[in-house]
């Protein structure tokens, strides 16, 4: 499975904002971006104004690191959501919401993305009784996700059950219990990231 292999705190400092990468630790003193919010590399510090691509090609790489998904990944994604119905930025957003590994995520499971996808790689959870280790998969309105039977006692998914999490609207259950449901597809309104959706599918379009 490709994935990302780099500096983590070098991507938030990248996109000038923080990308809560690094979970708990984005919320401390020791955040990279806390302390030197700057672009990395010799120029960093000197950054020019943006033209309408850098704009667009930022927006698009900020999406593509919060979701932790590759350059190849991320264009699928644009391609299925500009041939399904509706407004082509939101069924975007919609695909990258609905991967199991945010699912996981916005259940409680993980104080990151990146720890939600380890979570699912290591086979913890099921989708409708069956395992499932594939952080892409793609959920479903009504699929039940649960916390596998033997990976309930250990000492991570206890520290999980004594910090609960918000749901979205669009998933119910809880950590207590061990399960989440997906009851809907997530509105634009309850995706809750920093991302211009228009500006990514701006870029895509020329």
């Amino acid at each position: 499975m490709a994935r990302y292999t780099g500096a983590v705190c070098r991507l938030c400092r990248r996109e000038g904002m923080k990308l809560f990468l690094k979970g708990d630790r984005c919320y401390t003193d020791k955040c990279a971006f806390t302390r030197r919010s700057y672009a990395p590399g010799q120029h960093g510090q000197s950054r020019k104004k943006l033209s309408n691509y850098g704009l667009q090609l930022r927006e698009k790489q900020k999406a593509k690191r919060i979701y932790g998904v590759l350059e190849g990944q991320f264009r699928a994604y644009y391609e299925k959501a500009d041939k399904k119905r509706g407004i082509t930025g939101e069924n975007l957003l919609r695909l990258l919401e609905m991967r199991l590994d945010n699912v996981v995520y916005r259940l409680g499971y993980g104080n990151s993305r990146v720890e939600s996808r380890q979570l699912v790689t290591h086979g913890h959870f099921l989708v409708n009784g069956a395992k499932v280790d594939i952080p892409s998969y793609q959920v479903s309105v009504n699929d039940v996700i649960t916390v596998k039977e033997s990976s309930r006692t250990s000492d991570k998914f206890k520290g999980f059950v004594e910090n609960p999490r918000n749901l979205p609207n669009w998933l119910t259950g809880s950590v207590e219990s061990f399960e989440g449901k997906v009851i809907a597809e997530p509105a634009r309104a309850d995706i809750e990231v920093p991302i211009n959706e228009t500006l990514i599918v701006e870029l895509y379009s020329k």
